[in-house]
């Protein structure tokens, strides 16, 4: 099952498309997804206020051709029978239909935050993955920034924040556990609809992580958090699939595992993430249409 445990990751500060380019690598995807280019922005963007539309554009477009090209790859299922929709809440998942017969639950989860696009996949656990880079806007203090979320940490979390040390080493803690807390809550499928409050991380320097659900230790989940370069970390959450949400557990292929094929999952190696480049992405799906 070890090749449904897929980690990549893009950096799209290195892909400057013209408008030919943007448009062609467009085309490649299935009309339905034009649209999503222009979706809501997440919670922490909604605080900052500067960003660019050009670059909100790659990062929803690269995480499309990651998606496609991840599929296509590791389950070959043929590009025009890739089939991905997202439930009401948001999580995108695969229609599998008659394909995915390799791994019992094959699923996936795309974040995109700065510089850095990024899809993860299991072959039986749920996935959750969240990208975060280290932002403030211009006229606020990082006291200022991080209070506007802190109804969202325990009170644990949000002491282990304030009393780290400088403000730069504080906003780094505040984004590490913002990371961890999307990654739980995208890998059940609800997004932020879900408590964050509800969710209390614990560890020893960003490792042995766990996680309390309304404050009962939840040994169902694993967890990995890095730190990338250029002021960004990485958060993977992998959980069993029977706490997934009513709406996303519908779309997922099981949901019942007994205790041996739980831990199987749950203990698969957790690999290096592999770096991509947007070319290669056009690539492999231009190939694999033309191949139709």
């Amino acid at each position: 099952m070890e090749k449904g445990v897929q980690r990549w990751i893009v950096d799209i500060s290195k892909w400057n498309p013209s408008s030919n380019d943007f448009s062609f690598a467009l085309s490649l995807l299935p009309q339905t997804h034009h649209s999503s280019i222009t979706r809501f922005l997440p919670l922490l963007q909604l605080f900052l206020i500067i960003f660019v539309k050009m670059e909100d554009r790659k990062r929803a477009l690269v995480s499309l051709l990651l998606q496609y090209t991840l599929v296509h790859e590791v389950l070959g299922i043929p590009y025009p029978d890739i089939v991905i929709n997202r439930t009401l809440e948001g999580k995108p998942f695969l229609e599998c239909g008659r394909f995915c017969f390799d791994f019992p639950n094959f699923n996936f989860n795309v974040s995109h935050h700065g510089d850095y696009v990024a899809i993860a996949s299991e072959p039986l656990c749920l996935v959750g993955l969240d990208i975060v880079n280290f932002m403030i806007p211009e006229k606020e203090t990082v006291p200022e920034y991080i209070q506007n979320f802190s109804s969202y940490f325990s009170s644990s979390e949000w002491d282990r924040i304030i009393s780290v040390g400088n403000n730069e080493e504080v906003l780094a803690e505040f984004y590490r556990y913002w990371c961890l807390k999307e990654a739980y809550v995208k890998a059940i499928g609800s997004g932020l609809a879900y408590g964050l409050h509800k969710v209390e991380f614990h560890h020893t320097n960003w490792t042995s992580i766990s996680v309390k659900v309304d404050g009962v230790t939840n040994q169902q989940w694993r967890f990995w958090l890095f730190d990338l370069d250029k002021g960004h970390s990485v958060s993977i959450a992998r959980g069993h699939p029977r706490l997934a949400i009513e709406s996303y557990k519908r779309s997922l292929k099981r949901t019942k595992f007994n205790e041996e094929e739980h831990n199987v999952g749950l203990h698969l190696p957790n690999p290096r993430f592999v770096l991509r480049t947007v070319e290669e992405l056009i690539s492999v799906i231009h190939k694999a249409k033309r191949s139709c």
